[in-house]
């Protein structure tokens, strides 16, 4: 779709300065905005690039002033960033939305699937599985039975839920995804050997859950695996059996939650944080990346480094260790000035 100045302006309730016929079709970052682009400047260390991007328009705040001319349309509005987001989720909405089931999928006649659905090519929806209205279901996406799938939800290319899953409404689960498989449990036998442990519990996703490409979240022993509502999960994590994630936590990618632990709500887990088995995290807890967590951790705590530990010990710490070099060679000058004076006496 394509939108001039004067539309975005009256949309935003911004003031153009430049031509407000100028019209863009995409959105690109400042530094690489081309002819037919919307950037945008929210941080003034890219102003900069303001004077030599090629984009038509560029959104800035209503407080700015160019230090020098430039070529592409302004609109100036209260908050830049805020007006970002608005657009793209815009742009998003106006989307075209596919529609229609494939004759290619495999769909079982004791399963419902509600109105305005796509279902794609290749896709497999088997006996009792409920689909809301209004999913989107793209090619080679699994539904073992008794699945449902709350309304709105978008399952891209190659998603994979195990029998007895649940997933809310206006989820969005990205290709690879694969929800319901078997936990991790194994018992040692006799023969030195390991017996396999019946994982025989499922997975529960509530409402407004984003799970990114390739992360696996695994059924429980017994009862749900549990990721609340607003959770926001990125590529290539791995959820155990029986965890709970708790309402609006986000995590970055290659994150290990362990069986059993419980990390409660508002919290931030940066990238390729392990988190071991029967931990209990606490609300707005913010975990840095690439912790090892293998204790309880209290609300609203900062945790960093391997093993964790409070964040404010941890950059002490690791400005101690950079020193390591340097202090070493210091007390072994100390320890031969110190045998010097005990051979003079």
């Amino acid at each position: 779709m394509e939108f001039t100045a004067e539309m975005i302006a009256g949309f935003l309730g911004g003031e153009i300065v430049g031509d407000k016929a100028a019209k863009v079709h995409t959105v690109s970052s400042i530094e690489e905005g081309r002819e037919g682009s919307l950037a945008y400047l929210t941080n003034l260390k890219y102003e900069p690039f303001l004077y030599t991007t090629g984009a038509s328009i560029v959104l800035v705040d209503r407080s700015f002033t160019p230090s020098q001319s430039v070529a592409a349309t302004l609109i100036k509005v209260d908050d830049a960033a805020a007006c970002v987001l608005r657009l793209l989720e815009m742009y998003n909405a106006a989307k075209p939305r596919r529609t229609g089931i494939s004759r290619l999928a495999s769909i079982s006649d004791q399963a419902h699937v509600g109105k305005e659905c796509y279902v794609g090519d290749f896709t497999v929806i088997e006996e009792e599985v409920t689909v809301g209205d209004r999913c989107q279901i793209y090619p080679q996406v699994y539904l073992g039975r008794g699945v449902t799938v709350g309304e709105g939800t978008i399952l891209y290319p190659g998603v994979k839920i195990y029998e007895g899953c649940h997933v809310g409404k206006n989820c969005i689960l990205h290709a690879g995804a694969v929800i319901g498989a078997d936990g991790f449990g194994f018992a040692p036998n006799a023969e030195g050997g390991f017996d396999k442990i019946p994982q025989l519990g499922n997975v529960v996703i509530e409402d407004n859950v984003e799970i990114g490409a390739n992360t696996c979240i695994d059924r429980a022993k017994t009862d749900s695996t549990i990721i609340r509502r607003g959770v926001k999960l990125d590529n290539l994590i791995q959820i155990g059996h029986n965890v709970q994630v708790g309402e609006n936590t986000v995590s970055s990618a290659q994150t290990g939650i362990a069986g059993t632990s419980k990390v409660g709500r508002n919290c931030f887990i940066a990238g390729q944080v392990g988190i071991a088995d029967h931990v209990t995290i606490g609300d707005r807890v913010v975990i840095g990346s690439k912790s090892g967590v293998d204790k309880g951790i209290p609300d609203g705590e900062v945790r960093m480094g391997y093993p964790a530990m409070p964040g404010l010990r941890f950059h002490r710490a690791s400005a101690v260790y950079k020193n390591l070099p340097e202090l070493q060679k210091r007390v072994d000058e100390l320890e031969k000035a110190l045998k010097n004076l005990k051979n003079e006496q």
